[in-house]
């Protein structure tokens, strides 16, 4: 019996030697990868070798990295793992829930303390300075909250609300708050969030340009004075790379094309390019599909219409705002939009430069609570 135990743990031991040799040789062999397109992002590089570099620690904490990334098959592992955890009845990987019908829900995480004070009072700050200049503000509430009974059953999206009201109730001065939870929820069978990215859908956005109408005093579109077109339908979003989780069906993406079109231009004010369409088609050949709006954000863009007559509106964003402004370019001559996560400039002498006399505020909850470029509202008036 022992005779018979040291073969078999000796024929282990050279099966384990003959994989784990064999796995060497392949990622020795294997053309190291510089960007991982399922989770969207830049993989570790071979690092050069210094002893200052090791002395420190770098290298050889980017070495791990190097391994860790440029492993053979990543994506496969990294699948397996995730239906492994699936298995075991783990809903939750890196802060990104699994939920029903295939949902893929971004877990909300609270700001720090004073964090949304800060925001409010920049917000305030710029407000006093700008009399002049009409005002709105849309917040908008993610999967987490409209989609709640999607949720595994120990997870709540409530923490997003109860920050949503503090930001609701807050002295916001002139400012008016444009409410779209109400819409949101009594559509909320209806496909408004992808399933695989923190975005909400073409949909989801035209209920909210809806909203719009009535605040800001343009007579909205309906649905059916625009083409609906699925321009593709494999779609893995931004939750889909974060979570690790695979095997799940992929997103639709629709883009509304007015039956009535009209010519318009955009200009990407830094990059110094133009285009003639927001949409940018060629993208959805590539992993982030989303950026088929305006390629994705930029610190300045500035689209002019043609509606020579119209009003000026600036809108100060996140990435949510990007497929609700083409509903918007039928109701104003000139659209500044500026996302302050790039934007150095002085946003008061824009809107005076500008002569504009509408502004947007238009965020997710989510990005407004952890982006701290918001803040910056107020240095242009000090």
């Amino acid at each position: 019996m022992k005779k018979y135990d040291q073969v078999y743990y000796r024929a282990l031991a050279i099966v384990l030697l003959m994989f784990t040799g064999a796995v060497l040789v392949v990622n020795i062999l294997t053309p190291g990868k510089v960007f991982s397109e399922s989770e969207n992002r830049m993989l570790q590089q071979l690092p050069a070798f210094s002893l200052q570099a090791l002395e420190s620690g770098k290298f050889t904490s980017e070495f791990e990295a190097y391994l860790s990334d440029q492993f053979m098959e990543r994506d496969f592992w990294i699948g397996l793992k995730s239906d492994a955890d699936r298995g075991l009845g783990r809903k939750e990987s890196n802060g990104v829930y699994i939920g029903k019908d295939g949902y893929l829900i971004q877990k909300f995480t609270p700001p720090g303390e004073g964090e949304l004070e800060d925001k409010v009072k920049a917000i305030q700050a710029f407000d006093q300075a700008t009399p002049g200049l009409r005002k709105y503000m849309m917040l908008v509430p993610t999967a987490a909250s409209i989609l709640e009974d999607k949720l595994p059953p120990y997870a709540s999206g409530g923490g997003e609300r109860v920050y949503w009201n503090k930001i609701k109730a807050s002295d916001l001065g002139n400012i008016h708050w444009i409410d779209v939870f109400p819409a949101l929820e009594a559509n909320k069978e209806q496909p408004l969030y992808y399933k695989t990215d923190h975005h909400w859908t073409t949909k989801g956005a035209f209920l909210a340009y809806r909203e719009l109408g009535a605040s800001i005093s343009f007579t909205p579109k309906n649905e059916d004075d625009f083409n609906i077109r699925e321009v593709t339908g494999q779609f893995y979003g931004s939750l889909y790379s974060k979570s690790g989780f695979r095997h799940v069906q992929p997103d639709s993406i629709e883009l509304y094309y007015p039956k009535r079109p009209a010519a318009l231009s955009v200009d990407y004010a830094h990059e110094q390019q133009s285009a003639d369409s927001m949409y940018v088609m060629e993208n959805l050949t590539k992993k982030d599909k989303y950026t088929v709006f305006f390629n994705g954000n930029h610190s300045l863009i500035r689209i002019t219409t043609g509606h020579t007559e119209g009003r000026r509106l600036l809108i100060v964003k996140d990435s949510y705002a990007n497929s609700l402004i083409p509903f918007l370019t039928s109701h104003f001559s000139e659209i500044d939009v500026v996302d302050l996560r790039y934007y150095d400039g002085d946003l008061l002498k824009l809107t005076e430069e500008r002569q504009i006399r509408d502004m947007l505020i238009l965020y997710n909850i989510t990005t407004f609570v952890e982006d701290p470029s918001i803040t910056s509202l107020a240095d242009s008036v000090e």
